[in-house]
């Protein structure tokens, strides 16, 4: 039975009670069998050294995450994910026959010179909704209002979908779900095979030069919705969010969603009061992942450690349990011991070693945050939450509900066995009393025979000495000789008269 397997419900036990008694007594036995097993399973075997270790990884992956990880920047996150972009783009021009290295001409390339062997089809790689730009609210917004732009298996989709509808879909400004026809059909194929290659291929290489911006020198351009903001607009778009609008009658959260593409909601003003967009485009989200997976580190780190502590471990345990001196005798061992899961005790160790590092790293951000902040509550919460590892509180969440889990299982399993030890005790209590019964059956039988063999001896010597019969006398001895389990010596006159004249001894 698996790590996870449910118990055996109290339904199936009664259902189970209308076999016969010993096999329900059989069956009664091999599930307390089997819950012994689930219940070693499921009992924490962790001692001071195990907790110990754990606490000592987490706070070792607290110090690590303190001094790698760091403290989280939108900005820097922006700036490294439009130089992860520029540097894919112009890889991907030169792939594509560009001869330069500047990401600026590679996306220019892209969007308006790229070759194709194909004289029908114009350079460059073009979508066909772009022709609606103007439909969803022009150039600044149209790449997060058009679905063909979202860099989303749904993007895909939807692009595929306008090349054999000739329709384009997205949301108006006011954030509603609209379908419009295509303006112009240079984009749309005449083909199933053309229409599936402007649908995916000239799809993905449309966005890749998008990604990046503007091929504009002075203009980093507006880029293209990540997965994150792409699922986000067509949630807006749902009846979910039909009736929360604003004042302008526009939905608040397709408004929303719009201040986080065009860099207006985390844009910061300079000196002079110009505002300075920050825009949460696919570039801020790439530079989102970096740091997920920065933070991600030392969470792996502090699992890893504690796994393999409990690993070697119990090997080292078994080894000297099992008395192994040589590799012949690895096969004594009890892998299911060793393995580093599937078990309270690990699942105990990772969830102390998780709060562990939990708790340091609310510690340290806590400490850089009342530093910086200066007593500034608004400065304290943002510190806080930009230096905060969520990796690592989502992990000791996950372990936290699995050790409520495990808490709750275990006590369905030990509910369950003393449910079956009653069943047991009461069919051990069901054969007391049968045995009993049969017991005082065969005694009563026993005496009464015993009565009446000692009545009827006793009347046969009664009986011979009224009447001076002697046979009649022995007759008499012999049944109660009988009654009492003893052989008798003789059984008339004749046979006293002949052991009186022999050697042998009178036995009493």
């Amino acid at each position: 039975m698996s790590y996870t397997e449910e118990p055996l419900s109290t339904i199936e036990f009664q259902e189970n009670q209308s076999k016969a008694p010993e096999e329900l007594e059989e069956a009664i036995e091999k599930r307390l069998q089997q819950l012994n097993t689930e219940l070693e399973r499921y009992t924490n075997h962790a001692d001071r050294l195990d907790y110990a270790v754990a606490v000592a990884c987490g706070i070792l992956s607290g110090i690590l995450d303190a001094f790698y990880v760091g403290e989280f920047s939108l900005k820097e996150a922006h700036q490294w994910g439009s130089e992860k972009t520029e540097a894919f783009v112009t890889k991907v021009a030169q792939h594509q026959g560009y001869q330069g290295d500047d990401p600026k001409g590679a996306i220019t390339y892209l969007a308006e010179r790229a070759p194709h062997s194909d004289e029908n089809i114009k350079r460059g790689f073009h979508l066909a909704s772009d022709s609606n730009t103007n439909d969803f609210g022009g150039g600044r917004q149209h790449h997060v209002r058009d679905f063909a732009h979202h860099a989303s298996i749904t993007g895909l989709l939807f692009s595929v979908l306008t090349q054999f509808t000739e329709k384009c879909y997205g949301t108006n400004t006011s954030g509603a779900f609209v379908i419009v026809d295509v303006r112009d059909r240079s984009f749309i194929g005449e083909d199933v095979s053309q229409k599936l290659l402007f649908g995916i291929v000239f799809w993905f290489f449309h966005l890749v030069s998008d990604v990046a911006g503007s091929g504009k020198r002075d203009s980093e351009g507006t880029g293209i919705p990540g997965p994150i903001l792409s699922t986000a607009k067509l949630l807006s778009a749902t009846p979910l969010f039909k009736n929360q609008v604003n004042d302008q009658d526009n939905r608040e959260f397709s408004v929303f969603i719009s201040k986080l593409f065009n860099g207006t909601y985390f844009g910061e003003r300079d000196e002079s009061g110009k505002l300075i967009p920050l825009r949460f485009d696919f570039r801020t989200e790439l530079g989102v992942y970096c740091h997920v997976g920065k933070q991600a580190l030392p969470v792996l780190l502090n699992e890893v450690c504690v796994r393999a502590f409990y690993m070697i471990r119990r090997f080292t345990m078994e080894v000297v349990e099992k008395q192994v001196h040589r590799f012949t005798d690895l096969e004594k061992l009890d892998w299911t011991c060793i393995k580093p899961s599937g078990n309270r005790t690990i699942d105990r160790m990772l969830t102390v070693a998780s709060v562990t590092f939990t708790l340091a790293d609310t510690t340290d951000a806590a400490l850089h945050a009342a530093i910086e902040s200066g007593g500034n509550w608004v400065i304290f919460s943002g510190r806080f939450v930009a230096r905060y590892n969520y990796v690592g509180a989502g992990r000791a969440a996950v372990a936290i509900v699995k050790e409520v889990s495990n808490e709750k299982k275990e006590a369905q399993l030990i509910h369950e066995r003393m449910i079956l030890m009653e069943a047991k005790a009461d069919l051990m209590f069901q054969h007391l009393q049968e045995f009993k019964k049969q017991l005082n059956e065969r005694l009563t039988a026993y005496l009464v025979e015993d009565i009446e063999a000692f009545l009827e001896g006793f009347n046969n010597i009664n009986a011979g000495l009224r009447s001076n019969d002697s046979n009649l006398v022995i007759q008499g001895n012999v049944t109660i000789q009988q009654a009492l389990g003893r052989e008798a010596q003789f059984t008339n006159q004749d046979e006293f008269d002949d052991l009186m004249d022999s050697d042998l001894p009178l036995q009493f």
